[in-house]
């Protein structure tokens, strides 16, 4: 990040937040672990958005940096950094959870073009909605669903490159969501969320969506290369006394395999001996 940048971001902070700040030594990601705790500390959602907004600053800078690729912030509880294992694509996600409005997501997704062109900078913004995340439509930045994603997998459906992404959507007291997705690029470079390449009893979708009750907790993860693993969920009530049902983890696993191109669903997979994420 060049010097410039960085006193941008500086002269905003000092602005935005009131903080001193020494233009000698600046120390971005202290800046950023104080505004995030201050943001969890605050009980009023307009000083909350306002501190968020210099957070986004922060991070909007970063992701049109140079060094983007080759740094990440070190000991930040809030902020999730997910680099592909191509080295091709970058995913910064956090959340801003309000008192009285449903919680924020934000995203920069950042694409390397190459060593003589820019990287491509991709701004997200969402939010948690009481409608479920539908796993029949593409998504797009302007449309976004909202999730914090913490994984990452290159893969080829024909010979087009894609990106399997593992997210988390926190949703609400009823309902929290893990979402396995698909991030490609149109033709004309623009971001799309969504590829009709999962398979599951005989028919396709554009992703896979697990709705879980957020007093229990149901894992998602990588398993390798080339299969996603997950609890087979079963029903449970919410426990608020309203005779609402949801899912929660049981005592086997379920995941999609990589086959062609396609992400094909295996029920009971042996997993063994290993931790939940």
């Amino acid at each position: 990040m060049n010097r410039v940048c960085y006193l941008l971001i500086l002269v905003l902070l000092s602005l935005l937040t009131g903080t001193e700040i020494r233009a000698d030594k600046p120390d971005i990601s202290g800046i950023l672990e104080n505004l995030f705790e201050r943001i969890i500390g605050s009980e009023d959602d307009t000083e909350k958005q306002r501190l968020n907004d210099s957070v986004r600053i922060i991070i909007g800078a970063y992701a049109e940096s140079d060094s983007v690729f080759t740094h990440s912030f070190e000991n930040l509880r809030f902020l999730g950094q997910i680099t592909s294992p191509d080295r091709k694509l970058k995913i910064i996600t956090w959340n801003l959870l309000l008192r009285n409005s449903p919680n924020r997501y934000f995203s920069y997704i950042v694409r390397k073009n190459g060593k003589r062109s820019p990287n491509k900078v991709f701004t997200l913004s969402g939010m948690n909605r009481e409608e479920p995340v539908r796993d029949d439509i593409i998504y797009t930045s302007g449309n976004w669903y909202g999730a914090l994603y913490y994984a990452i997998q290159p893969f080829r459906n024909n010979r087009q490159l894609c990106y399997l992404v593992l997210g988390l959507d926190y949703g609400n007291i009823r309902v929290s969501r893990k979402i396995i997705d698909v991030l490609s690029f149109s033709p004309d470079d623009s971001l799309m969320l969504g590829l009709d390449c999962f398979i599951r009893e005989e028919e396709s979708r554009m992703r896979e969506v697990l709705q879980y009750s957020p007093e229990g907790i149901l894992s998602l993860r990588m398993e390798n290369n080339k299969t996603v693993v997950f609890d087979q969920p079963v029903t449970v009530r919410t426990g608020h006394g309203d005779g609402y049902e949801l899912s929660a983890a049981g005592v086997s696993f379920s995941g999609y395999v990589l086959h062609k191109g396609n992400w094909v669903f295996v029920a009971d997979i042996d997993v063994k001996n290993k931790k939940k994420k």
